[in-house]
């Protein structure tokens, strides 16, 4: 694809898109000089142009960050003056490429205040040194990349309070802050994170910031260390929105933490919003300071647990359509009631549903399923033995051991009985027959009358009387599933 080369009035058409590359170079250090181009773009650098993107190839984050805080506007100047606007710019990480020598950041040279740009402050996260950096949007001179929205997560029971939070946060913004969302790995905090900022960056004049608490410690302590401390503040508390992902990540990190508790107190005074996640309560976080959670607790604190099944169903199917992988209802029940961990078990377990079906060049079946996910269902759950499944359920429910192993039929000792084969199948090796006898049952058709019952109150979402109360069915098998992983 041929370039163009724009010079006042003259327009030149240059080639190929070496001749483009070449030419970009060269505007670019006419524009920020040739001994600054040659440390940062020279050598240890790789640009390449293929008709859509121009992709900046560099050794390590600290140049994607420095590029990315320092020659924005000179990349799209430059873009600009040689084909006439400015493509996507997407800033990689290639270890392959080797710098002569490691760029220090100039001492005394402040980092570039982006906050201080006319219009809405939108800046994207940060990639780490593994992934490409976002990419610069056609014409608008911002780094970004396709982010998750709130549109795209599956809501349900298990972070029904996180999310209508987060939803006041953005009708009302300041007004329910901090707000701070905890839960173990891999339950959507980083989606629902991500999808605030993407619905906050639409409105018009809202200047809103996103990025991860490893991100805030590096910048911190580069404008520490380059004298930038006065930019690094005007740009981090001048927002109206800071969004910060993983806090636990500032643990031990005392500096940083009171640069953080600074940059909260000065927020809430002048009522902004802060938007924060960690993988537990703040307050079971050891190492963090009093100062500081202090300041979190006078917002609001919201936990996500692991999906229910409803949940699990949902994201089962939202993961097939954008996969666009056909997969039965009947699989998708049995996938999301074997799988209860995380949405990256339920994306591994379909990714394997997809090659398996493939490979053997057959559809997607509950028996096939059974049969590829064996090994899966088995890893995702904490081995356990058929006296840890049948001491928790009797301490959830208030049953006698003795009772539970009797013939008893009434419903306060059966459903207790059958909830307990039921995880003995989900969470041991224990053959059918051994189930059966472990439970002094007489054959084993008596545990798969039990799982056959308790997967169809599963996807009934059934409500069933145990312990003198009622339970649904999904909050019983939690209740235990709580107590296996206590020990």
């Amino acid at each position: 694809m041929a370039g163009r080369v724009c010079a006042g009035d003259r327009t030149e058409v240059i080639g190929n898109d070496k001749e483009i590359v070449s030419a970009l170079r060269a505007a670019l250090a006419e524009r920020i000089g040739r001994e600054r181009f040659e440390l940062w773009f020279g050598p240890q650098a790789r640009l390449g142009y293929d008709g859509r993107a121009l992709s900046i190839a560099v050794p390590g984050l600290l140049f994607v960050n420095f590029i990315r805080g320092n020659f924005r506007r000179e990349i799209e100047e430059a873009c600009h003056s040689v084909l006439g606007a400015c493509p996507a710019v997407e800033l990689q990480v290639d270890p392959s490429l080797s710098a002569a020598e490691e760029p220090s950041m100039p001492k005394g040279q402040p980092e570039r205040d982006d906050s201080r740009q006319s219009g809405p402050v939108s800046s994207a996260p940060a990639h780490s040194a593994a992934a490409p950096a976002a990419p610069v949007a056609p014409g608008n001179g911002r780094f970004r990349r396709k982010f998750a929205t709130l549109r795209s997560y599956v809501r349900g029971e298990c972070n029904r309070l996180a999310v209508t939070a987060v939803e006041r946060v953005l009708r009302d913004p300041g007004q329910i802050s901090p707000l701070t969302i905890y839960g173990p790995t891999s339950v959507g905090k980083t989606h629902l994170l991500e999808g605030v900022w993407t619905a906050a960056r639409r409105r018009r004049g809202l200047r809103v910031l996103y990025l991860t608490s490893e991100q805030f410690t590096t910048y911190f302590l580069e404008a520490l260390r380059g004298g930038g401390l006065p930019s690094f503040r005007r740009k981090y508390r001048g927002v109206d929105l800071l969004i910060l992902d993983d806090l636990h990540f500032l643990v031990g990190k005392r500096a940083t933490q009171v640069e953080l508790l600074h940059t909260v107190d000065t927020l809430l005074q002048e009522g902004r919003q802060l938007v924060l996640s960690a993988d537990r309560a703040p307050a079971e976080i050891t190492g963090l300071s009093p100062e500081l959670l202090t300041r979190l607790a006078g917002g609001i604190t919201c936990q996500i647990d692991p999906p229910d099944f409803a949940t699990r169903l949902g994201i089962l199917r939202h993961l097939a359509e954008r996969l666009e992988i056909e997969v039965p209802v009947a699989v998708q029940r049995f996938v999301a009631s074997r799988i209860t961990s995380h949405a990256r078990d339920l994306s591994g377990a379909l990714c394997r549903l997809h090659a398996t079906s493939e490979a053997l060049e057959c559809p997607i079946t509950p028996e096939m399923a059974e049969e590829a996910l064996a090994e899966l269902i088995r890893q995702a759950g904490r081995a356990v033995r058929l006296g840890d499944i049948d001491k928790a359920v009797c301490d959830t429910f208030g049953v006698e051991r003795t009772t539970m192993h009797s013939q008893a039929k009434a419903k306060h000792v059966s459903y207790p009985r059958m909830l307990a084969m039921w995880l003995a199948r989900k969470h041991t090796r224990a053959a059918l027959v051994e189930i059966g006898h472990y439970f002094n049952r007489k054959s084993h058709s008596t545990v798969v009358s039990a799982q056959k019952r308790i997967d169809r109150w599963i996807a009934e979402a059934a409500e069933i009387e145990m312990a003198g109360s009622v339970w649904k069915i999904e909050d019983a098998i939690r209740q235990v599933e709580r107590r296996l992983q206590a020990g």
